[in-house]
């Protein structure tokens, strides 16, 4: 895992020189019924992308932390449609193909590079009960 962060870092450094753009999204996790809003809520999935042209964008996000404590990352693209929709795909560095998630979401742009981007998010494979799990997101993105 360390040799991906490494080298996805490494990959990041050479290919700033190339002035692309990259961006930094992050997604506000609701806090459970009960407890208080907290500063975590709005970093617990930060990551960063890399804009390889105007219309894909790929990159590493925070996923949480395994059981040792370290954090885990998957791995996103993003597909930029007309006007600010977009699609995206997030799957874990693990286990890549059984816990892929596809996604349909919208860039609003608040102020110079900030944008607010609510999107919908669902499992490619179904859970034991032969359901797909579906989510409302609600996330950040600064391009840089």
């Amino acid at each position: 895992m360390k040799n991906l962060i490494l080298t996805f870092g490494l990959v990041c450094a050479t290919l700033f020189a190339s002035a692309q753009s990259f961006v930094a999204v992050t997604t506000y996790t609701a806090a459970e019924e009960g407890a208080d809003w907290e500063m975590s809520s709005l970093f617990d999935a930060i990551g960063i992308g890399y804009a390889v042209n105007d219309t894909w964008t790929v990159g590493l996000v925070k996923a949480g932390e395994d059981t040792t404590g370290d954090a885990t990352y998957d791995i996103w693209a993003r597909y930029n449609l007309n006007g600010g929709l977009y699609a995206s795909l997030q799957a874990p560095t693990e286990e890549t193909t059984d816990n892929l998630s596809i996604g349909l979401g919208y860039s609003v742009a608040v102020w110079k590079g900030l944008c607010v981007e609510p999107n919908y998010t669902m499992d490619v494979s179904e859970d034991e009960a032969g359901e797909r799990n579906g989510t409302f997101n609600l996330g950040l993105s600064y391009k840089f």
